[in-house]
């Protein structure tokens, strides 16, 4: 699944590169029938205008009447989605196709139901922003810390989902935010969750990167929200455990007291 906003220079080689990565042996060996949708979220630069003419059966296309960011367009990707396994894939180049292998690996083999890239653990990646780094991991160690789980990359766009933890997973955030709230839902719901190492070619604004300062507030506060719901419900589960593996104990009759003859 693609969600894209302004990316009418690049989407149309994401698709290629897509189809290109879904037709390799390792795929094609699995017997995997793929779908490719793409959610065009408002865009004004031309993409939709380009999808409006795309002629690929193998690609649905969705057009959204206007921009409401990145988690309302995973949103209405879910819905559509048919497939066993559902893939996010940017539409800005940043991330490769090439890794579709290391990322349904641990999917396909029965491994995990949940699988996150990661741009920290090794993978080629282009050197950029200082701070973006520290911002990044200070968002994923509270995140960490709430949810339990020990991720490097809590804002990485590659995110793989076997349909079985779909299943409950409702997005609510609308822009960035969705980032950080599918890995808190993804830990309330006890899915097994895999990270591997993916390539990153980062853009500068100037080439069309979009998030911001405002966003990593905005990952703040979701954190928080979802994040201490998380450990709410998970504490409230604890006492309720507990008093469910408490014997019962019944209680002996009263003896009654003897009469005492007339």
């Amino acid at each position: 699944m693609i969600p894209a906003f302004n990316e009418v220079r690049t989407l149309p080689v994401v698709i290629e590169r897509v189809q290109r990565a879904l037709g390799e042996p390792f795929l094609c060996g699995k017997g995997i029938d793929a779908e490719i949708i793409v959610v065009d979220d408002g865009s004004t630069d031309g993409t939709r205008e380009w999808l409006s003419t795309l002629d690929e059966p193998a690609v649905q296309v969705v057009l959204r009447s206007r921009n409401e960011g990145k988690g309302a367009a995973l949103a209405e990707g879910f819905a559509r989605a048919r497939g066993d396994i559902v893939l996010i894939q940017d539409a800005d180049l940043e991330y490769d196709p090439r890794d579709y292998p290391t990322l349904l690996g641990p999917i396909l083999e029965g491994d995990a139901d949940v699988v996150f890239g990661s741009r920290f653990l090794g993978g080629p990646h282009r050197v950029l922003y200082f701070w973006h780094a520290v911002a990044n991991r200070i968002l994923t160690t509270l995140s960490n810390m709430l949810t339990n789980l020990n991720l490097s990359d809590v804002e990485v766009g590659y995110k793989v989902f076997a349909r079985a933890a779909l299943a409950g997973l409702r997005i609510e955030s609308r822009r960035f935010g969705c980032e950080p709230e599918i890995v808190a839902k993804v830990a309330a719901q006890h899915s097994r969750v895999y990270e591997v190492p993916v390539r990153y070619r980062g853009r500068t604004y100037a080439e069309g990167k979009k998030i911001g300062f405002k966003d990593a507030l905005e990952a703040v506060w979701v954190i928080l929200r979802f994040g201490a719901l998380h450990r709410l419900r998970r504490r409230a589960r604890i006492p309720a455990a507990a008093a469910a593996r408490v014997p019962r104990t019944v209680a002996a009759p009263r003896e009654q007291p003897a009469e005492l003859p007339g």
